[in-house]
Formats: C-alpha cells, sequence, structure tokens
C-alpha cells in the first residue's frame, strides 16, 4: 500500500511539473515596437543666409528710386517662424534684411527690409513649396520708399536642422509714376537655414 501511494504521489508531482513547463512555453508576448525616424520638423523658429541677385526693368519706371535696367548683387539674412495648423498647411511669418550692391559708378547700393506672410505645403517629409508676400522699405542711403514683393519658392531639409531654399519675387514700390508697372523688379536668392 505504501508502494502504490508513493507511485501515485511521484506520479501526481511529476505531472504538476510538466503542466508547469508547458504553460511557461506559451505565454504570449507583445512584440517590441518599430520604431520609424519622423520627418523633418518645420514648425518653430529658424534663422538663416542668402545669397542672389536683384533685377531691374528696363520700363519699371525707377523701382524705389534705383536706375531701370540694372543688376544688383544681394546678401541678406531672414528669421522666422513657421506653424502647422492642419497637415500638410504651414503658416509662417519672416522678417528679411538685403543688402544689394551694384559696381557702376552712378548706380547706389541699397538696403531693403520687409516683413513677410508665407503660406506653404509640405509635400515631403524633407521638402516644402510655399507663396510669400510682404511690405517694407526700400533705402538708398538718402531716402527711403515703401515697397512690396510677392513671389514664392522651395525649401529642402538636409539634416535635422539644416534646410536650402530658393525663392524668387517680384517686387513694385508703391509710389506712381508714368510707365510705372505692378513688378518692377525681381530678385532670386538661395540661402541655407538653421531650425531651432
Amino acid at each position: 500500500m505504501f508502494v502504490r501511494s508513493l507511485a501515485i504521489g511521484v506520479s501526481a508531482a511529476a505531472l504538476m511539473v510538466g503542466g508547469a513547463q508547458a504553460a511557461d512555453l506559451i505565454i504570449p508576448t507583445t512584440p517590441q515596437p518599430v520604431y520609424t525616424a519622423a520627418g523633418f520638423d518645420w514648425e518653430g523658429l529658424y534663422a538663416g543666409v542668402r545669397l542672389g541677385g536683384q533685377f531691374i526693368g528696363a520700363n519699371a519706371g525707377q523701382y524705389a528710386g534705383a536706375s531701370n535696367s540694372t543688376t544688383y548683387g544681394v546678401i541678406g539674412a531672414a528669421v522666422g517662424v513657421n506653424f502647422i495648423p492642419v497637415d500638410p498647411v504651414l503658416l509662417g511669418i519672416e522678417v528679411t534684411g538685403d543688402y544689394n550692391w551694384n559696381s557702376a559708378a552712378a548706380v547706389t547700393s541699397t538696403s531693403e527690409f520687409f516683413a513677410n506672410l508665407r503660406v506653404g505645403a509640405i509635400v515631403t517629409d524633407n521638402a516644402m513649396v510655399y507663396a510669400l508676400g510682404g511690405v517694407g522699405i526700400s533705402n538708398d542711403g538718402v531716402t527711403s520708399q515703401g515697397v512690396y514683393q510677392l513671389g514664392g519658392g522651395v525649401e529642402f531639409a538636409v539634416t535635422d536642422a539644416v534646410t536650402v531654399r530658393g525663392e524668387v519675387v517680384g517686387q513694385g514700390d508703391f509710389r506712381s509714376e508714368v510707365g510705372d508697372t505692378f513688378f518692377e523688379s525681381a530678385k532670386a536668392t538661395v540661402g541655407v537655414f538653421y531650425h531651432f
């Protein structure tokens, strides 16, 4: 009887140990999430520098007092902030300052300062297109003239914080002259920007 009880006890213990090991084998596991890098963060403050050219038309009516049929070199800077109210729409406010120079003796250098509004669309994670409109002041060292600009550009992210931008705008002044056209000048620039 003792042997029989001992055999039943050993058998029961073996079944319980085997059942416990089997339960360990089928415990469900939660897979680790797969990390996917987010696209470039277009929102927030940015600052940068730009180079380009300004081209005043032959029949411009003297854009901001400058000579017609004149080409200027442009060096400048911009500071702005972007908001994304709803994906993929981007809204921005930007302030620019440019120094325009010309080597001709009869042509004076000018400075231009603009406050701009930008409306853009994020095309891919690293590319954006935008339209721009702004008002500002052009100063030739003697007089200042109110000016405006309308245009657009494209911007590409090259790192997590740096973008490059190409922009073309048409410009005009607020004074009225005979033969005055809406766009008296065109400015094309390429810039590098750091996003904070």
